[in-house]
């Protein structure tokens, strides 16, 4: 079993990360730094035991640890990466508070495949650690004023009436200390986090819970993030949902405009909208596109020298600012980018055009069909016939029994008979397998 990935290790609560578990992780690290460990969580009830446990792991391994207590992921990776060492964030991101999960960075960047392999080996009992001098736990400071360090270019006032929705998780206090003294006019919406209710209606999963909230009291912008701070979406005064391929755009443009877009190039991954891959073509700024997953746009990324990518949930990397996706950050660069240019959201936006899009999931399938060569065929039919004017990809889910399905066209007609087509054709192939 594969513990480690792109989002780190994931499962419900104790069922799958046990103490015993968390303890092996703790303990591996000493195969991998020779001088400390810090530890970081968001704010799920689970999460407590987990630090606990990897504490006593790494202090046996013979290292020093730092316990950061509740913060964001992207100030756990910023201070490992200027303290040299490995980073230990227990979170479940954008998950419920019944999951919990572990990121582990490496002088701020997430670790790689080899890393991962020691460390699995450890968890699987294949390496045997052999006993070494005890570390100790380090005295607590607080990180926010060493994390300020990051914003010390992003210099704005802003007077504009804005909502922050801290989706009762690990921003909960980093983005009311940044914000705060940026912006004049904030109000928060789930920022009392109680262990139980991250992610629980509020957080950029739930953004629609945000758009009504500014349209019914009259907002500027409503600024969402996720459970552990990664990932940001942003509501404009008139409810328009602002996604990352949007951000995007309006970052590229910015960076562009400044002339600090590295190649005038931007990567994207395969579920970004046409419309902005077209709009940004037209800004003569270039894309690359990737599979799903902020590992595999970081590696074309530093691949060819980019200076912004990410996904459309919001998760943003812009090296610009930093070198791993930072919510609060980039809702940050957002705000003085409109402060600066004394525009609003809108107007940034006005030259994109959205194609119709649609994702469809079919459920309790046998991934493995999306391998069908029968499947493969039809879904490259598709692509040949919409050639630039659309876009299909199938592609199982990582974590449940079914298959997604999403679909781009010039018109909602077409995305709805493509998606038909293609759940026709895998229902065609399991009647013929019953």
């Amino acid at each position: 079993m594969k513990y480690f990935g792109t989002d780190g290790i994931r499962g419900k609560a104790f069922d799958f990360i046990t103490v015993e578990m968390a303890y092996s992780v703790g303990r591996s690290l000493g195969l991998l730094e020779k001088n400390k460990v810090i530890v970081c969580r968001d704010t799920r009830a689970s999460g407590l035991n987990i630090v606990k446990a990897i504490k006593r792991g790494v202090i046996d391994s013979g290292l020093d640890v730092l316990d950061i207590d509740i913060l964001a992921t992207p100030i756990l990776a910023y201070m490992s990466l200027i303290h040299e060492c490995y980073g230990v964030m227990i979170t479940a991101s954008h998950n419920p508070y019944t999951d919990n999960g572990i990121k582990i960075f490496n002088k701020g960047y997430k670790t790689t495949p080899e890393e991962e392999k020691v460390i699995e080996d450890v968890i699987d009992g294949v390496t045997e650690l052999k006993k070494t001098n005890r570390g100790i736990e380090l005295a607590y400071f607080n990180p926010l004023y060493t994390y300020g360090a990051l914003y010390k270019n992003i210099q704005f006032k802003c007077n504009k009436k804005i909502v922050l929705d801290l989706a009762n998780g690990a921003v909960i206090k980093s983005a009311k200390f940044i914000l705060n003294q940026t912006c004049s006019n904030l109000e928060y919406v789930g920022d009392e986090p109680n262990g139980y209710n991250i992610n629980e209606n509020v957080g950029s999963t739930h953004i629609d819970k945000l758009r009504n909230y500014v349209l019914n009291n009259g907002y500027d912008i409503g600024i969402s993030f996720d459970g552990d701070g990664d990932r940001v979406l942003v509501v404009d005064e008139e409810g328009t949902i602002i996604d990352g391929d949007l951000l995007i755009y309006i970052f590229a443009c910015y960076l562009k405009e400044i002339g600090k877009l590295n190649n005038n190039l931007v990567v994207l991954t395969k579920m970004s909208n046409l419309g902005i891959i077209k709009a940004l073509k037209e800004k003569g700024i270039e894309t690359v596109q990737t599979d799903i997953g902020d590992k595999y746009v970081i590696k074309a990324m530093n691949e060819l020298d980019a200076t912004i990518g990410g996904e459309n949930s919001g998760h943003i990397i812009n090296k610009h600012l930093f070198v791993s996706g930072d919510g609060v950050l980039n809702a940050a660069f957002l705000l003085m980018i409109l402060v600066e240019k004394n525009t609003t959201i809108k107007e940034l936006i006005k030259d994109v055009s959205f194609y119709p899009d649609r994702l469809y999931n079919i459920k309790n399938i046998d991934k493995s069909l999306v391998n069908d060569k029968r499947i493969v065929q039809l879904v490259e039919k598709i692509k040949a016939d919409l050639g630039e004017e659309g876009k299909v990809l199938v592609r199982p889910s990582g974590t449940e029994p079914m298959v997604r399905i999403s679909a781009s066209a010039k018109t909602k007609k077409q995305v709805d008979n493509i998606i038909k087509t293609i759940e026709d054709k895998f229902k065609e192939i399991i009647k013929e397998k019953e």
